[in-house]
């Protein structure tokens, strides 16, 4: 399979309700991308998969993939293949009737697609289920069916839904990385939604994270995580800590707990970093406060620590030490990972 391009230009999408779900959006998804679609519910994410598949049309704007205008084609015209949350399997029919659904439908002769049901079969790890029926299947097992009858037609772009929000957390990250190796190995071009960061940052090549229906930002999920183009991005996007800046110093930057380094100008009104980005220090460090709780994560914890500041910080320390509640906790930062914002 070999992947399309799809470009959206000024889409606009509004429901009768007078809700604007889509407002001039703009993007590209290259040939053979993965895009992850983020944000938080009532942003836009499901309506533009939906106006990419054809099951809404935009007010205003165009959708092309490739260089052909889809805007007006309905969904079984434009060649995509669906994932949706809930599967949407047929439960009258066994496994192998579902994935050469839409190839019997095509005209496809028995042959072709008892041919072509095999080899996703086999695509998906499923090779022994042709005849099982759906309600016999785990949750893993119908998503892989899923899956594989999207694909069965070959098509020019994939489209996944919520894929796997149904499933255990155990198993969604397991299906994860069998999803990633599937897609990265059949070049297609695929969109799909989720609220789960660590799924787009794990799946996509690029991440469009949304806000009221238009574009906060759209980069790899480095970019995003650690240059994040504004507060709305950056706070939504993994946890983050916020430095008021009470005035400049000598070194850098005097905040609530001590004084950060810092070579920028001009000074800015915050600073930001990552849980990780503070080192737990024995001696002198960069900022102080009192232990106010303490998580353990397995690999890590999570500290607390009470600077004085509005709120505590967030520290995800690998060291393993168990300190007490109250005890003193000092800080290092390195200056480069500490960043501004827009608002």
């Amino acid at each position: 399979m070999t992947g399309t391009t799809i470009r959206l230009q000024g889409c606009r999408k509004a429901f009768s309700d007078g809700t604007v779900a889509v407002d001039d959006l703009n993007l590209t998804i290259e040939a053979g991308e993965t895009l992850a679609i983020l944000g938080p519910s009532g942003c836009g994410k499901t309506t533009t998969l939906r106006m990419i598949a054809g099951l809404e049309r935009p007010d205003v704007g165009q959708i092309f993939f490739a260089d052909s205008d889809v805007t007006r084609l309905p969904i079984e015209r434009r060649d995509v293949g669906m994932v949706f949350q809930n599967y949407a399997l047929f439960p009258n029919l066994d496994v192998a009737g579902n994935i050469v659904y839409g190839l019997k439908i095509r005209g496809l002769s028995p042959a072709e697609r008892n041919k072509r049901c095999a080899e996703l079969l086999e695509l998906v790890g499923l090779q022994d289920h042709g005849k099982r029926r759906i309600h016999e299947l785990s949750g893993g097992q119908r998503q892989r069916v899923a899956l594989a009858r999207a694909l069965a037609p070959r098509p020019r772009v994939l489209l996944l839904d919520e894929p796997l929000a149904a499933l255990d957390a155990q198993l969604r990250e397991r299906l994860r990385s069998e999803l990633d190796q599937l897609l990265r190995s059949l070049r297609i071009t695929s969109v799909f939604v989720t609220h789960d960061q660590g799924e787009a940052m794990a799946l996509g090549d690029r991440i469009l994270v949304m806000e009221r229906g238009r574009v906060a930002q759209m980069a790899t999920p480095r970019d995003i995580y650690q240059q994040p183009a504004n507060a709305f991005v950056a706070s939504f996007v993994g946890n983050l800590n916020a430095f008021p800046v009470i005035e400049p110093t000598a070194h850098g930057l005097k905040v609530s707990g001590g004084e950060l380094p810092w070579k920028g100008i001009p000074v800015p009104k915050t600073v930001y970093c990552r849980p990780e980005h503070l080192r737990v220090m024995d001696g002198a460090g960069h900022v102080r406060g009192r232990l106010v709780g303490q998580f353990f994560q397995g690999a890590q914890s999570r500290l607390l620590v009470d600077i004085g500041a509005e709120q505590p910080l967030l520290v995800d320390s690998a060291d393993g030490v168990i300190h007490a509640t109250g005890a003193l906790i000092a800080l290092a930062i390195e200056p480069h990972v500490l960043f501004t914002l827009h608002s």
